[in-house]
Parts: structure tokens; sequence; C-alpha cells
């Protein structure tokens, strides 16, 4: 290989990319640089070696190909999970096209009540730790906004919320790529309500809405609730629905709408491309199938560009798009929002009839703190805690798990999904969790059809001592579980 002028051989009589992608490898080995950190800029290892940028970008294209480290759009490389990834299903079987009616489970109830229970270590919880979320700041500007605005903070914010919120959501929607006008905004009591509105406006008992695989359990109650059927259409970690076959199933049934999580789905972590989005809206367009896209945590993203959104490409008004501040900035202040395109009017009149409006103090709050909070900043750092702390459980399920274990590798959110192997129970498995003081979700909740009987989702929430001592218990316990 020539050498451009000023590079020099590191040494060895390779080619000079595999001598740089081989110090890079050593330091990864080494454990300078664990899985989630960030690795040199091309401009620094190329100052670093006295190579030219050429030479780094063939070094880190060939660490790319050997799976050693991954490119985040607009942030840099980062070390890559060595965790075997969850095999894509097989989308050759078509069993998937027999909508099944939902029924409400028990266990559901119990695994959603463990959540808030403090006497247990979450190591399922989908919720943000409180100790990531700006809590002082948030008390401070409730409390000002509060004394500031008087009687409007006891007042409902009738019809579709707090206009100065609305304008600060309309305003960072132009990040997920939607551009709308604060009047299109409904303001809800958290993405649920948003979603549950969505379904009312555009179903009816006994309609069919067509969702990913696995999926969300409490959407899977909620649609039970309604007396809806569901079709479980599968989704792959890297690209989530499979448009093909939900394509394929539009042809066999009758389908009302489809939901989904767009971004970082719960519980596979996956992001659609932009390209897929836009098949979908498309697809769907062309049936005249209104399509739901939950977006709770695109503002999660490991990078620094947040994704598109479905809804970015919706030109018929049949995208109704659905999110809320829950999984970034308070959980508690249950403040969602909805675009509902062509079914804003039926949303609102549903609103008002189920509770009239959102509670008023926290949209006062949410509305100041998007104004002058600083809200970017605060994703900056979030989001950082995130992606360490998925690294670092990813290792640890790794380490403490049976041999086989396979889990996803999510560009962003807090929910690692794991696939233990053959014949380990994953209800048994939660139980005997239970009794440790450990509370997980089994993999069985996110379908309808009996599947996932050996996964489980776990939280990268948070991370410290207890945590890892948690997964090692509950790697453990595993172990107990495998068939002799």
């Amino acid at each position: 290989m020539t050498m451009t002028t000023g590079e020099r051989k590191i040494g060895g009589g390779s080619p000079l990319y595999e001598q740089v992608a081989g110090e890079v490898t050593g330091l990864i080995e080494q454990g300078t640089f664990r899985a989630g950190d960030r690795v040199p800029s091309i401009r620094q290892l190329s100052k670093r070696f006295n190579v030219s940028i050429n030479t780094v970008m063939q070094a880190y294209t060939l660490l790319e190909d050997q799976r050693l480290i991954e490119a985040r759009p607009q942030s840099g490389y980062y070390v890559r999970s060595r965790v075997p990834e969850i095999r894509d299903p097989d989308l050759r079987s078509r069993s998937f096209i027999t909508p099944t009616t939902v029924t409400i489970s028990e266990l559901c109830q119990q695994v959603m009540l463990n959540m808030t229970n403090h006497d247990l270590l979450p190591l399922g919880s989908a919720i943000p730790h409180a100790k990531n979320l700006p809590v002082d700041k948030l008390n401070r500007i409730m409390a000002c906004e509060v004394r500031r605005l008087g009687e409007l903070s006891v007042s409902y914010q009738l019809a579709r919320g707090y206009e100065r919120l609305r304008v600060q959501i309309a305003r960072r929607n132009l990040v997920a790529g939607i551009s709308s006008g604060p009047d299109d905004i409904l303001i809800t009591s958290g993405c649920v309500e948003a979603v549950l509105l969505a379904l009312r406006a555009v179903c009816r008992a006994g309609d069919t809405i067509a969702v990913e695989s696995p999926f969300y359990f409490n959407f899977l109650q909620m649609i039970a609730d309604l007396g809806l059927k569901a079709l479980e259409i599968p989704s792959t970690p890297r690209e989530g629905i499979s448009i093909e076959a939900l394509r394929y199933a539009i042809e066999q049934s009758k389908v009302s709408a489809c939901l989904i999580i767009s971004n970082f789905g719960n519980p596979l972590g996956s992001l659609m491309p932009d390209e897929r989005k836009r098949e979908l809206v498309e697809l769907l367009a062309s049936h005249e199938i209104p399509l739901i896209e939950d977006d709770i945590y695109g503002d999660l993203t490991f990078g620094s560009e947040r994704p598109t959104t479905a809804k970015s490409f919706d030109r018929l008004g049949l995208v109704i798009y659905c999110s809320s501040f829950s999984k970034t900035i308070a959980p508690g202040y249950r403040v969602g929002w909805a675009l509902g395109g062509r079914y804003q009017g039926e949303m609102e009149r549903l609103k008002m009839i189920m509770n009239i409006a959102a509670a008023s103090p926290s949209q006062l709050a949410l509305a100041e703190f998007l104004a002058n909070g600083g809200y970017e900043h605060h994703l900056r750092s979030i989001r950082k805690i995130h992606s360490r702390n998925i690294s670092q459980l990813a290792e640890a399920v790794a380490r403490h798990f049976p041999a086989g274990t396979r889990m996803t590798h999510p560009t962003g959110g807090f929910i690692l999904w794991v696939e233990m192997p053959v014949g380990i129970d994953s209800i048994k498995l939660y139980h005997r969790a239970l009794e440790q003081g450990i509370s997980i979700v089994p993999g069985p909740l996110f379908s309808l059809s009996n599947k996932y009987g050996n996964y489980v989702r776990l939280s990268a929430a948070q991370w410290d001592e207890r945590i890892e001592q948690g997964v090692a218990t509950l790697g453990k316990l595993a172990h107990e579980l495998l068939p002799e």
C-alpha cells in the first residue's frame, strides 16, 4: 500500500490500515475502550498514528465489518457489544395472518404493579430512573409557574390543551421531521391515552388491528378492552415491523388500523430506517388504513441526530402520531400528545368525554421547561447514560446467563430483549426472581400466540452495584432452569 507524505509504518508488513485496525482492536481487547465507549475520532487517530484520514477510514470500515465498532450518525464510532444478536424471525411462515382475540392476563397486571414496587429490584421496568431526570429544576419551575399564573394553574385547559405547551411541542416536532401548528396538537394524559383515543377514533368492536410481534403488552390489553382483534406481524430488531409480511396480511384479512412503535420499539429496541417508514406509510395509504405511530422513545437515540418519524411521510392525514415526556423528563406528570390528522376532531371529542382535560400544573411546568429549561442539554446527558447502561447490562448478561443467550443491540432507549436457550421458561424465571426480590418481564406477555417463552425484557434505566448483583442472581436462576 502506498503511504501518503508523512505517514509511517506502525510495524509489520501488513497494509497500513490493517495495522491501525489492529492497534484499535488491541485497545478494545485490553479494556481501554469497552462496549458503548466512543473510540477516537478519525482525525484524532490520524494524528495519533501519523497516517492519512483515508487510512483511518479504511481501518474503521474493517472494524465495522468485523463488528467491533459501529458508526452513529453525527456522533462518531463506538465499541459494539460482543454479545450474540437475536436472529431475525423466519418470515416464510404465514401463521401470523389469523387475527387473535386478546385476553387480559392477571400476570400483566401483576407485572405492571411490580414496576412501582420499591421493594423490588427493577430489572424489567421501562420507567426512567428519577436520578437521571431534572427533578429539582422541574420542581422549581412548577412552583414558579403556579405562582406566576395563579388561576390558570387550577383551571381546565380545555379542548387541545395549554397553548404555550402546544407551541413548544410543534417546534420540537421539527427535529422529528413533522411540520405542524399548535392547533394540530392534542395534549393527553400520557402516550397511552393518546394511543387509546386513536384506537377509539378509527376502530369499532370486532375490528382487526395489525401490530408488531413482539409488542408492548399494555397495548395488547388496551386492544382487548376495546373488543378488537390483534393481527401479529413479525418484527426484526434492526428494521421493526416486516412490511412484506404486513402486505401479505392485508391481502388476506381486513385490517382496520396498524399500530407500531417506530423508533426503539418496546421490547425489540428496533429502529425503522427512513425508507422503511416511507414504504409503510405508502402501503397503508394505498389501502386507506390509518397508522397509529407511538414515538415515545424517539428522543432517546444514542447518536446526536434524532431519528425521523413515519408521520413525516404522511400526505393524507392517515398517520396519528403519539408521544409523551414520560420516558425523557417526568413519567409522573402524565403529559403526552397526539397529532390526529384527519381524526383530530374525533379524538378531541373523545378526550373531553373521557376526562375533559389533562392536568394543568404539569402542562404549565413542561411548557416553561421546553422554552427555557435546557431540554436539549438534558437529552444529551440522558442519552449518554442510557447508552452506557445498555452496554453494561448486555455485558453482565453475557457473563452471567447460560451459554447460547442472545440479545438485541439497540441504538436508543433503555430496553434489552434477551433470548435465553430453548427450554428455559421465562414465566418460571419471573416467579423465582420475585422470590429473590427482583422484577423482570417474561416474554410471553409480548405476544398473543404463546410465543417468546424463553425471552425476557430487561431495563437499563439505571446501573449500579445492586443492579449488577441482580443480573448475576438472575443468571444463576436461569442456569437452574436449563433442561437436563
